[in-house]
């Protein structure tokens, strides 16, 4: 069974940091594609950043340059370092996964960013 955590979520005031975290569990965690999507209010989910079982990250145009996603297989962790946040950051964020055409999501965590 495949479940995703989210944590690290919070208020922060814009150019402020955050580090979010998302715990797996589950089987193949390492071969699998983790992503991290946000969803802004009144606004569509969109891809934030991925990568692939290589390590191979991939970045929305807006957060290239400030947001850094990571993972740790051992651990089963993933990471999304986000710094010089804007106010255009806040939302809620869903921890992603990918395998062999099967997708399961996080309950997500808040991001608001006050300017």
């Amino acid at each position: 069974q495949v479940q995703l955590v989210e944590s690290g979520g919070g208020l922060v005031q814009a150019g402020g940091s955050l580090r979010l975290s998302c715990a797996a569990s589950g089987s193949f965690f390492s071969i699998a594609t983790m992503a991290w999507y946000r969803q802004a209010p009144g606004k569509q989910r969109e891809l934030a950043a991925s990568i692939t079982s290589a390590g191979t990250a991939n970045y929305a145009e807006s957060v290239k340059g400030r947001f850094t996603i990571s993972r740790d297989n051992v651990k089963r962790m993933v990471y999304l370092q986000m710094n010089s946040l804007k106010s255009e950051d806040t939302g809620a964020y869903y921890c992603n996964r990918k395998l062999n055409g099967a997708e399961f999501w996080g309950q997500g965590t808040q991001v608001t960013v006050s300017s």
